[in-house]
């Protein structure tokens, strides 16, 4: 798949979390522009690219910003990436990661990432007592180190207004993600403390994100992506 105009794109999931093991795959996320003249036509240019071999995602400009102006987890990432991280980087990508504080408010921060984790706790509960099989233990686990992550990331966001993508002791989750694969009730207490926490912490976010500035960025890509 080639897709041009990519603005910014770079390695995330397990390897950016720290998180990876031998056999991880290896997931990239990115964010490209449409051209400006393609969006005023009968049928709009296609949002998202996707493929598995290998696995990578990109969301059009636009989208990737309504995305993360949600708060959605797996698209912010990509603007809090470590510096070797990153395959390509754009003067517009870079101008983007240096407004990255705009795209962030308390209530949607609080709510999706707390959200993503209630999702994955309850996937966990579904799955029963445990007696299952080697490769559904091993989906427990991974949506064990998801949950823990999720809720980590998410109140140094609500907290800080901050990212820091690669977690702090790897290991403590791999052996979380096995105590949550034998009985699913294990990440109750994590979840519990970190919906107080949110609940009790005075944000350092605002109550909505500066939209006026995304929007700018956004048509400065369309200028310059526009074919006279």
């Amino acid at each position: 798949m080639t897709v041009q105009n990519i603005l910014l794109s770079g390695v995330v999931g397990s390897t950016a979390y720290g998180l990876a093991r031998e056999g991880s795959d290896i997931d990239r996320l990115g964010m490209f522009a449409a051209p400006t003249e393609d969006l005023h036509g009968l049928h709009r240019p296609k949002e998202s690219h996707v493929t598995t071999a290998p696995d990578r995602t990109l969301h059009e400009a636009a989208k990737w910003c309504r995305l993360a102006l949600s708060g959605n987890p797996t698209v912010m990432e990509l603007v809090w990436l470590s510096d070797e991280l990153y395959e390509t980087r754009t003067p517009l990508g870079d101008e983007l990661i240096g407004i990255r504080g705009a795209l962030l408010s308390s209530d949607r921060v609080r709510d999706a990432y707390l959200g993503y984790a209630t999702q994955q706790f309850r996937r966990l509960q579904g799955r029963g007592d445990g007696s299952f099989s080697a490769d559904t233990r091993k989906r427990t686990a991974k949506h064990a180190r998801h949950l823990k992550r999720l809720c980590h990331q998410g109140f140094e966001l609500y907290s800080t207004g901050r990212l820091t993508v690669r977690v702090e002791d790897p290991e403590s989750y791999h052996r979380f993600g096995e105590e949550v694969a034998t009985d699913s009730d294990a990440a109750l207490p994590l979840l519990r403390y970190f919906e107080e926490a949110f609940a009790k912490y005075r944000t350092v976010l605002a109550d909505e994100p500066d939209e006026r500035a995304v929007e700018a960025w956004l048509r400065r890509v369309r200028r310059n992506f526009f074919a006279v």
